[in-house]
């Protein structure tokens, strides 16, 4: 089935890795599942990511975990567990009645909706949005990192950005991320932030499509071009840093890579 019991039931008892339009993906909750997938966004779902959650004090902690376990309770209840069942008994039906071609075809339905996040004309036709801090800083990266890149090269470089605020291994927020090592000299991870020159916006129609990205990427967009890359660079270069590590995607004009394990 597409939502193994024990898979299902695990996933919506535990606090989920990550929450993207109440999609658990940590869950094993893909974007392409068929409609079925429908019955459980009405679950609650935690945002945020694990590391974020090991970076809390104790008493934000304290409450979450304490929240995590009166929730669990009320799902195991009787009447949860029949309403599960309920949906993997839909679930099956569904998948019964339908061909592998008729399956199939409505993947790529879903898979191609979401595959608009990725279109400039779906971008050009967006309102442009202010948002907070961290939005600000967000935009101005992909702008100053990315301008002349592909809307999927600019949705790449956000990705890193939130990977790397997701990691326990970086900053929590978005403008800490960007500026880390800017005070000194030659330790910027970005490198607009110490090249000497001002951040001045000249190109207002690249920043908007720049600001668009970042509103869509903060609002909880799946972060899948990267397959959670934490580092990148111009192919034009070959830093030394590559050696340690493994390369996870090429888009446009950059290499992405994790570090080898």
């Amino acid at each position: 089935t597409l939502f193994p019991y024990t898979t299902l039931f695990r996933s919506l008892t535990l606090p989920c890795a990550c929450c993207t339009s109440c999609r658990c993906t940590a869950c094993n909750f893909r974007q392409e599942t068929l409609e079925s997938a429908q019955y459980v966004t009405g679950l609650p779902c935690y945002i945020g990511t694990l590391s974020q959650i090991e970076k809390m004090k104790f008493w934000p902690k304290f409450f979450f975990l304490l929240s995590s376990i009166f929730f669990a309770t009320s799902l195991a209840s009787e009447p949860m567990i029949s309403k599960f069942e309920n949906v993997l008994s839909l679930d099956r039906a569904f998948k019964a009645s339908m061909s592998r071609t008729q399956l199939n075809k409505i993947s790529a339905f879903f898979n191609a909706r979401n595959a608009k996040i990725y279109s400039k004309e779906h971008l050009d036709q967006l309102p442009f949005v202010r948002g907070g801090k961290n939005w600000e800083c967000l935009a101005n990266a992909i702008y100053f990192e990315a301008r002349g890149e592909t809307v999927k090269g600019q949705y790449a470089v956000a990705e890193v950005i939130l990977n790397r605020v997701a990691s326990k291994s970086y900053p929590d927020s978005v403008c800490e991320v960007v500026s880390q090592g800017s005070s000194m000299r030659n330790a910027c991870q970005f490198s607009y932030m110490c090249d000497g020159k001002a951040e001045y916006i000249a190109e207002p129609l690249a920043f908007s499509q720049s600001a668009k990205i970042a509103k869509i990427m903060l609002n909880g967009a799946p972060r899948e071009l990267t397959k959670g890359a934490l580092f990148y660079h111009a192919k034009s270069v070959s830093p030394r840093w590559i050696k340690k590590m493994r390369r996870t995607a090429t888009i446009g004009y950059h290499h992405f890579y994790v570090a080898k394990k």
